[in-house]
């Protein structure tokens, strides 16, 4: 047998061998904690946060390339239980049980905490019952307040409705979790995105939207600060103040790391990856002292970093 020949099938050997032992995309060594390629499933919640951290994040690291799909909630678990994907940022732990069923399976997910979110509800620039009571808010979610006119008898407005972005994402199921619900009332709807929430809202003179506060709280964020004209943020009293003189506070910064806004959750990333590569290099950049910044000037509370209270005199 001639030299060529046999350097062929050496050649021919090797590559059956190295394609055997690399069939698992996830398999060791695709990736590291700074370079390769990887799919990240986000809470469309967190789109515009997450759009600022990749970026800064790819700006960093100029080999690595994280592919970003933003989802339901219910969407971007399943995907991550059906190892479609092995990082997912979302605003709920892993149950009991999905963590057994990983680890039956081998995989130890790894959950961090990156920030503290609040949930925003949002009302058209014309109406003016922009303070709301906590108990009043409770009420309209178990279907015992319907219309504006029982929330202010002078109110023009008639039919209250209810809409969030998808009954699918983690907003409705936050507010099933707060108020012990099986279901919501009639008059509470779904459209598709946090951005479809906006425009309905500010079409319609009788509605209350539910989105993150991501959407409206980076005031250096050109499609935060356009939404924010386009509509008014509610004030939600403390639980079981309903007095006279209540205070009502909005889903500032300053308020969610107080405790004084009522309708919080935290914010995690959960990394399935069996080896230290690109999804445990984003989580500790998410983590760290560059992501944290970020988190901060998004208008959420970052996880390991102090947030300066400030009253502003008006």
């Amino acid at each position: 047998m001639n030299t060529p020949l046999l350097f062929n099938l050496a050649g021919a050997f090797l590559f059956l061998l190295i394609s055997s032992c690399g069939g698992n995309t996830s398999q060791k060594g695709k990736d590291t904690p700074t370079a390769g390629q990887i799919k990240v499933e986000i809470d469309d919640s967190y789109r515009l946060m997450i759009e600022a951290q990749t970026y800064t994040f790819e700006s960093m690291y100029k080999y690595a390339h994280l592919d970003t799909l933003y989802k339901t909630e219910a969407d971007v678990f399943n995907d991550f239980m059906n190892d479609s994907v092995s990082l997912i940022i979302v605003n709920r732990k892993l149950s009991d049980n999905q963590v057994q069923y990983l680890k039956e399976r081998q995989y130890i997910p790894k959950t961090t905490k990156i920030a503290i979110d609040g949930i925003a509800l949002i009302v058209n620039n014309e109406n003016p019952d922009t303070n709301l009571f906590y108990a009043t808010v409770k009420d309209i979610f178990l279907g015992k307040i319907t219309s504006w006119e029982q929330i202010n008898k002078k109110s023009k407005l008639k039919d209250l409705k209810v809409v969030f972005d998808n009954f699918k994402s983690g907003n409705p199921r936050y507010f099933k979790e707060k108020f012990g619900l099986d279901s919501f009332p009639s008059n509470c709807f779904a459209v598709n995105t946090n951005a479809e929430v906006i425009n309905y809202v500010e079409n319609n003179k009788n509605a209350v939207g539910v989105i993150s506060v991501n959407w409206i709280s980076d005031r250096a964020d050109t499609v935060s600060n356009h939404f924010l004209k386009r509509f008014k943020v509610v004030g939600i009293s403390l639980e079981g103040d309903n007095n006279a003189g209540t205070k009502f506070y909005k889903p500032y910064q300053a308020y969610i790391a107080e405790g004084s806004y009522p309708f919080t959750r935290e914010v995690y990333c959960i990394n399935r990856q069996p080896y230290t590569g690109l999804a445990y290099g984003f989580s500790s950049f998410l983590a760290g002292e560059k992501g944290q910044l970020i988190v901060l000037h998004s208008g959420l509370v970052p996880a390991a970093m102090p947030v300066r209270i400030v009253e502003i005199k008006h």
